[in-house]
């Protein structure tokens, strides 16, 4: 028996495919987080201060957007223990934000919560406690709820799947037309799924501009919609519906204009000029994605960028034409084998430039073998690299069926003008019975003999066991196809690996939490002369970075005041290869110095070093390790 394709409708075949991308996307969407990571503050997390501090600071992995209370601090009682003024601190490479408090705060558990937007357009936000004097019984409870998660977050997530899949379908199908199929232009399942394509794009970026105030936590309205346009997304997305009016008209001159040319001369002018502006529209909307997500923040973006376009083009290329291809083996009876294996070998090229510029994005969002397989982005990565294999190895298959498929139109010309005379026949014969010149009945035999072509090119089809087991193959790489979207969507709201590591060592690397007293060491002394040996005393108020008091205390073995000739104190990070930094404090009576302005720059093990000098000859330095919280 002629082995057949089974006879699936497109609609099923795409409702199909399009409920397991959802299922997976809803799966793996609980693994998204952003791209910046906070690494530090001051207070820590957990830290018991012994005095209130003048104020809270957060330090990010890289640059982030805060907003009106993007940090609040608050009191045990709710009470809100912050000015509102937020402070940027940044300098340099470190990305850093902080609010005043206000004066006189009382003791207990204080509670910070903040929320900021990431460069790549990724909203996080977090929370965390420290104590003034003692930990109090209460604390203010916060909802559980992170950044862009809930039901914003979830239609945010699908209206990015379907802004995906639009592209695909728009960029894949036109291309598939215009370099493989130029006669698919006039093919109307073709014209439906190219401009759907375009429906689903351009409405799931109004959607992603009308969501993307409450997904950052800026709530919605036509102020936070204001604020939106003024950030580099809302632009993007803006810029998106701009380019998406330029691919309404190129859309249209391809089923349009292009189709009614007939001399080849003139058509072919007009294929390039379509070619050129249509890469270069598609090149725009890609665009939109690679300047406002991973590409532009992070490693090298000036060469991220353009690769990531040429990632989605070659995505869009292969799996859009797979698409078309799709719907065309299924719904249109006539499509030549030249048309086949020209679609083949675009597909060729596009794997190539995917395999190139993807090997790029890997290392440069994961950066080593650790980050790989122990991160959320490193294994979303390799199920993504698992999922592209399987397609080349159903991609193969269908090679192979194209290989073998007859060189022939399930319709030729010949045997269309045979079922229509033959048709015509069975009309006249009709004809002699019922009136020549009923104007119904002539309708009526039309749509008999249109039918019956249809029914003779449907058999021939289904008839080529070649042509049917190019359908199977092709709908499974459909198939693989989408669910390796959902998985791509999912990557590009996780946080890459290398930016993972780092901000892990980054916390790992700073000091624990230590209460934040008044440091107070004793540190004896011999310099080896007369009257060279006693005891220095030193006190640091409060004891942490940022500005402190010193007070220096020099007593002789008697525990007297030991007034000595020069007196001196120097900090080193050796960590941070910091240091030595130097103070001199000034004397304010025998034995007694001090220094009102002493800068500790950052947490950490700091060495302390004080040199005393008894004579003009004796003198010693006392090493001591200190942690400065």
């Amino acid at each position: 028996m002629t082995p057949t394709a089974p006879r699936f409708g497109t609609a099923h075949v795409l409702w199909l495919i399009l409920a397991t991308a959802a299922l997976l996307g809803t799966v793996l969407s609980g693994t998204a987080s952003a791209h910046a990571a906070l690494t530090g503050s001051d207070p820590k997390d957990g830290a018991v201060v012994a005095t209130a501090p003048k104020g809270v600071t957060l330090t990010f992995s890289e640059q982030v957007a805060l907003g009106d209370d993007a940090i609040r601090v608050l009191e045990p009682s709710g009470k809100r223990a912050d000015t509102g003024e937020l402070r940027d601190l940044c300098a340099g490479a470190v990305v850093k934000y902080g609010v005043n408090l206000h004066a006189g705060l009382p003791d207990g558990t204080y509670t910070v919560a903040w929320r900021a937007v990431s460069a790549d357009s990724h909203p996080i936000s977090g929370a965390f406690t420290f104590s003034i004097g003692a930990p109090s019984k209460t604390t203010v409870a916060l909802p559980g709820e992170k950044a862009g998660g809930g039901v914003v977050g979830v239609l945010h997530g699908i209206a990015r799947y379907v802004s995906y899949g639009g592209f695909v379908l728009l960029v894949g199908g036109a291309a598939f037309v215009l370099a493989c199929w130029p006669r698919g232009a006039a093919v109307r399942p073709l014209q439906r799924l190219v401009v759907r394509g375009w429906v689903a794009l351009t409405a799931a970026t109004a959607a992603l501009l009308l969501l993307r105030g409450p997904y950052t936590g800026a709530g919605f309205g036509p102020g936070s919609l204001g604020a939106v346009l003024e950030t580099r997304t809302g632009a993007a997305l803006v810029s998106r519906l701009l380019l998406l009016g330029a691919a309404a008209l190129f859309v249209a001159v391809l089923f349009g204009a292009y189709t009614r040319r007939e001399d080849e001369g003139e058509k072919k002018d007009l294929t390039f000029g379509l070619a050129i502006g249509g890469t270069v529209v598609a090149a725009g909307i890609a665009g939109t994605w690679a300047l406002s997500e991973h590409a532009s923040a992070g490693l090298q973006p000036l060469v991220a960028m353009p690769v990531d376009i040429l990632h989605l083009l070659a995505m869009a290329a292969w799996l859009g034409g797979l698409a078309a291809l799709l719907v065309v083996l299924y719904r249109e009876p006539s499509i030549e084998r030249s048309a086949v294996r020209r679609f083949s070998r675009v597909a060729f090229g596009s794997v190539v430039v995917l395999a190139a510029t993807g090997i790029y994005q890997s290392w440069r969002q994961v950066g080593s073998w650790s980050a790989l397989t122990g991160t959320a982005y490193g294994r979303l990565l390799l199920l993504k690299v698992g999922l592209v294999a399987v397609l080349v190895g159903v991609a193969w298959v269908s090679r192979r069926w194209t290989e073998r498929l007859a060189e022939t139109a399930a319709v030729a010309p010949e045997e269309a003008g045979e079922d229509a005379e033959a048709g015509e026949d069975a009309g006249g014969a009709r004809g002699q019975v019922a009136a020549p010149d009923d104007p119904e009945r002539a309708a009526q035999l039309a749509r008999q003999r249109a039918a019956l072509a249809t029914a003779r090119a449907r058999r021939a089809r289904d008839a080529d066991p070649e042509r049917a087991g190019l359908r199977r193959s092709v709908l499974a790489e459909a198939g693989v196809a989408v669910v390796l979207l959902a998985v791509t969507t999912v990557l590009t709201t996780t946080e890459p690996g290398r930016t993972e590591e780092e901000a892990g060592r980054a916390q790992a690397s700073a000091p624990a939490a230590v209460p934040d007293r008044p440091l107070d060491l004793a540190l004896p002394f011999d310099t080896g002369g007369v009257n060279g040996k006693g005891t220095v005393r030193l006190t640091l108020d409060p004891g942490r970075s940022g500005g402190n008091a010193m007070h220096v205390y020099a007593e002789g073995p008697d525990g007297r005041p030991l007034d000595v000739p020069e007196l001196k104190v120097s900090f080193t990070l050796e960590s941070q290869q910091i240091g030595p930094l130097p103070v001199v404090p000034d004397r304010v009576t025998a034995g007694h110095w001090t220094s009102a302005a002493v800068q500790i720059p950052m947490p950490g093990e700091w060495t302390l070093q004080v040199t005393v000098r008894t004579s003009d000859i004796d003198q010693t330095t006392i090493d001591k390790n200190v942690k400065i919280g």
